[in-house]
Protein backbone atom coordinates (compact mmCIF):
# COMPACT_ATOMS: atom_id res chain seq x y z
CA UNK A 1 0.00 0.00 0.00
CA UNK A 2 1.22 3.43 -0.86
CA UNK A 3 1.43 6.55 1.73
CA UNK A 4 -2.00 8.48 1.40
CA UNK A 5 0.62 11.58 1.58
CA UNK A 6 3.40 11.72 -0.24
CA UNK A 7 1.71 8.54 -2.93
CA UNK A 8 5.74 7.60 -3.41
CA UNK A 9 7.18 5.32 0.04
CA UNK A 10 5.24 2.01 1.16
CA UNK A 11 2.96 2.79 3.93
CA UNK A 12 4.08 1.53 7.08
CA UNK A 13 1.98 3.46 10.09
CA UNK A 14 -1.78 2.71 9.78
CA UNK A 15 -3.87 4.82 11.69
CA UNK A 16 -7.40 4.20 12.66
CA UNK A 17 -9.07 8.15 13.70
CA UNK A 18 -12.54 7.55 15.44
CA UNK A 19 -14.75 10.33 13.79
CA UNK A 20 -18.19 9.86 16.37
CA UNK A 21 -18.44 6.64 18.67
CA UNK A 22 -21.98 6.09 20.24
CA UNK A 23 -20.80 2.82 21.86
CA UNK A 24 -19.75 -0.38 20.58
CA UNK A 25 -21.19 -1.90 17.47
CA UNK A 26 -23.64 1.54 17.44
CA UNK A 27 -24.52 2.17 14.20
CA UNK A 28 -23.31 5.60 13.45
CA UNK A 29 -19.45 5.04 14.75
CA UNK A 30 -17.57 6.59 12.33
CA UNK A 31 -13.86 5.72 11.63
CA UNK A 32 -11.67 7.05 9.03
CA UNK A 33 -8.32 4.88 8.01
CA UNK A 34 -4.96 6.59 7.24
CA UNK A 35 -2.10 5.14 5.36
CA UNK A 36 1.45 6.84 5.73
CA UNK A 37 4.86 6.21 5.18
CA UNK A 38 7.41 6.47 8.30
CA UNK A 39 8.47 9.88 7.21
CA UNK A 40 4.70 11.15 6.32
CA UNK A 41 3.94 9.89 10.13
CA UNK A 42 6.58 12.18 11.72
CA UNK A 43 6.20 15.13 9.80
CA UNK A 44 2.71 14.84 10.86
CA UNK A 45 3.04 14.81 14.59
CA UNK A 46 1.21 12.43 15.68
CA UNK A 47 0.37 11.90 19.62
CA UNK A 48 2.59 9.16 20.58
CA UNK A 49 2.46 7.35 23.56
CA UNK A 50 5.27 5.37 24.56
CA UNK A 51 4.43 1.28 24.85
CA UNK A 52 6.25 -0.11 27.95
CA UNK A 53 8.07 -3.33 26.39
CA UNK A 54 7.49 -6.87 28.43
CA UNK A 55 9.93 -9.84 28.44
CA UNK A 56 8.77 -12.72 27.52
CA UNK A 57 9.24 -14.01 31.13
CA UNK A 58 6.85 -11.33 32.17
CA UNK A 59 4.40 -11.88 28.82
CA UNK A 60 4.69 -15.41 30.45
CA UNK A 61 3.43 -15.07 34.32
CA UNK A 62 0.69 -12.43 33.29
CA UNK A 63 -0.72 -15.56 31.07
CA UNK A 64 -0.02 -17.81 34.01
CA UNK A 65 -1.85 -15.40 36.50
CA UNK A 66 -5.11 -14.32 34.06
CA UNK A 67 -5.29 -18.35 33.52
CA UNK A 68 -5.17 -19.15 37.23
CA UNK A 69 -7.74 -16.10 37.50
CA UNK A 70 -10.18 -17.36 35.09
CA UNK A 71 -10.13 -21.38 36.56
CA UNK A 72 -11.03 -19.93 39.79
CA UNK A 73 -14.03 -17.47 38.41
CA UNK A 74 -15.10 -21.00 36.92
CA UNK A 75 -14.93 -22.72 40.10
CA UNK A 76 -12.58 -25.07 38.97
CA UNK A 77 -10.15 -25.60 42.23
CA UNK A 78 -10.87 -29.32 42.92
CA UNK A 79 -9.32 -29.49 39.35
CA UNK A 80 -5.94 -30.34 39.73
CA UNK A 81 -3.29 -27.62 38.78
CA UNK A 82 0.36 -26.90 38.77
CA UNK A 83 1.01 -24.38 41.14
CA UNK A 84 4.17 -23.17 39.88
CA UNK A 85 2.87 -23.20 35.84
CA UNK A 86 -0.81 -22.95 36.29
CA UNK A 87 -0.95 -26.19 34.25
CA UNK A 88 -4.32 -27.88 34.54
CA UNK A 89 -4.95 -31.83 34.14
CA UNK A 90 -7.18 -31.41 31.35
CA UNK A 91 -4.31 -29.29 29.69
CA UNK A 92 -1.78 -31.87 30.23
CA UNK A 93 -3.66 -34.62 28.89
CA UNK A 94 -4.84 -32.53 25.87
CA UNK A 95 -1.04 -31.02 25.02
CA UNK A 96 0.64 -34.60 26.45
CA UNK A 97 3.35 -32.50 27.88
CA UNK A 98 4.26 -30.67 31.51
CA UNK A 99 4.46 -27.23 31.91
CA UNK A 100 7.43 -26.84 34.20
CA UNK A 101 9.22 -29.29 36.94
CA UNK A 102 6.55 -28.77 39.20
CA UNK A 103 3.80 -30.34 37.27
CA UNK A 104 5.87 -34.02 37.72
CA UNK A 105 5.38 -34.19 41.66
CA UNK A 106 1.59 -32.14 41.08
CA UNK A 107 0.41 -34.81 38.33
CA UNK A 108 2.29 -37.41 39.99
CA UNK A 109 -0.47 -40.02 40.34
CA UNK A 110 -1.35 -39.51 36.55
CA UNK A 111 1.57 -39.52 34.88
CA UNK A 112 2.56 -42.81 34.90
CA UNK A 113 -0.17 -43.89 32.90
CA UNK A 114 0.16 -41.41 30.36
CA UNK A 115 4.06 -41.81 30.21
CA UNK A 116 3.48 -45.85 29.75
CA UNK A 117 0.75 -44.83 26.64
CA UNK A 118 2.83 -42.46 24.96
CA UNK A 119 6.40 -44.03 25.69
CA UNK A 120 5.58 -47.19 26.06
CA UNK A 121 7.65 -47.14 29.19
CA UNK A 122 7.89 -45.22 32.40
CA UNK A 123 11.38 -44.82 32.55
CA UNK A 124 13.52 -42.85 30.19
CA UNK A 125 15.64 -45.04 28.26
CA UNK A 126 17.54 -42.78 26.06
CA UNK A 127 20.76 -42.03 25.70
CA UNK A 128 23.14 -40.04 27.88
CA UNK A 129 25.64 -37.66 26.43
CA UNK A 130 29.39 -39.11 26.39
CA UNK A 131 28.41 -42.59 27.06
CA UNK A 132 28.36 -44.86 24.21
CA UNK A 133 25.15 -47.77 24.22
CA UNK A 134 27.63 -50.61 25.26
CA UNK A 135 28.17 -49.00 28.54
CA UNK A 136 24.35 -48.10 29.06
CA UNK A 137 23.50 -51.58 28.21
CA UNK A 138 25.72 -52.60 30.61
CA UNK A 139 24.47 -49.95 33.36
CA UNK A 140 21.17 -50.76 32.96
CA UNK A 141 21.48 -54.87 32.87
CA UNK A 142 23.27 -54.23 36.28
CA UNK A 143 20.77 -52.19 37.45
CA UNK A 144 18.08 -54.79 36.24
CA UNK A 145 20.45 -57.78 38.22
CA UNK A 146 20.80 -56.10 41.44
CA UNK A 147 17.09 -55.47 41.88
CA UNK A 148 15.90 -58.71 40.63
CA UNK A 149 18.84 -60.05 43.09
CA UNK A 150 16.87 -57.88 45.98
CA UNK A 151 13.56 -59.73 44.61
CA UNK A 152 14.54 -63.23 44.51
CA UNK A 153 16.58 -62.68 48.50
CA UNK A 154 13.53 -61.09 49.81
CA UNK A 155 11.64 -64.43 48.20
CA UNK A 156 13.66 -66.49 49.87
CA UNK A 157 14.76 -68.04 46.28
CA UNK A 158 18.67 -68.51 47.25
CA UNK A 159 19.61 -70.29 43.71
CA UNK A 160 18.27 -67.76 41.73
CA UNK A 161 20.31 -64.85 44.17
CA UNK A 162 23.33 -66.86 43.54
CA UNK A 163 23.06 -66.82 39.88
CA UNK A 164 22.75 -63.06 39.86
CA UNK A 165 25.46 -62.38 42.23
CA UNK A 166 27.62 -64.15 40.14
CA UNK A 167 26.02 -62.38 37.10
CA UNK A 168 27.05 -59.16 39.14
CA UNK A 169 30.10 -59.88 39.83
CA UNK A 170 30.95 -60.73 36.29
CA UNK A 171 29.43 -57.32 34.94
CA UNK A 172 31.43 -55.44 37.67
CA UNK A 173 34.53 -56.96 36.19
CA UNK A 174 34.00 -55.31 32.85
CA UNK A 175 33.41 -52.48 34.61
CA UNK A 176 36.70 -52.42 36.19
CA UNK A 177 38.62 -54.01 32.79
CA UNK A 178 36.92 -50.81 31.01
CA UNK A 179 38.18 -48.61 33.77
CA UNK A 180 41.79 -50.34 33.78
CA UNK A 181 42.02 -49.80 29.63
CA UNK A 182 41.09 -46.06 30.08
CA UNK A 183 43.79 -45.21 32.74
CA UNK A 184 47.07 -46.89 32.01
CA UNK A 185 49.52 -48.29 34.34
CA UNK A 186 46.47 -49.91 36.24
CA UNK A 187 47.04 -53.53 37.03
CA UNK A 188 44.46 -56.44 37.34
CA UNK A 189 45.34 -57.82 40.78
CA UNK A 190 44.79 -61.45 42.12
CA UNK A 191 42.15 -59.82 44.48
CA UNK A 192 40.13 -58.81 41.28
CA UNK A 193 40.13 -62.21 40.03
CA UNK A 194 38.79 -63.76 43.38
CA UNK A 195 42.00 -64.92 43.92
CA UNK A 196 42.97 -65.64 47.42
CA UNK A 197 46.80 -64.44 48.04
CA UNK A 198 49.59 -65.04 50.45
Amino acid sequence: MICQRCQKAQATVHIDEVKAFHGPGAAGNEVEQHHLCEECAQDAQLPHVPVPQKTMDEVWKLLQKSARNAQKKRGAQDVPTCDCCGLTLEQLRRKGRVGCEGCYSTFSQYLGGLLERMHGSVEHVGRTPGVDAATADRDRAIETAQNELDRAVEAEDFERAAELRDQLQKLAAEVSDQQRAAAPGLQRTPEDDGAAHA
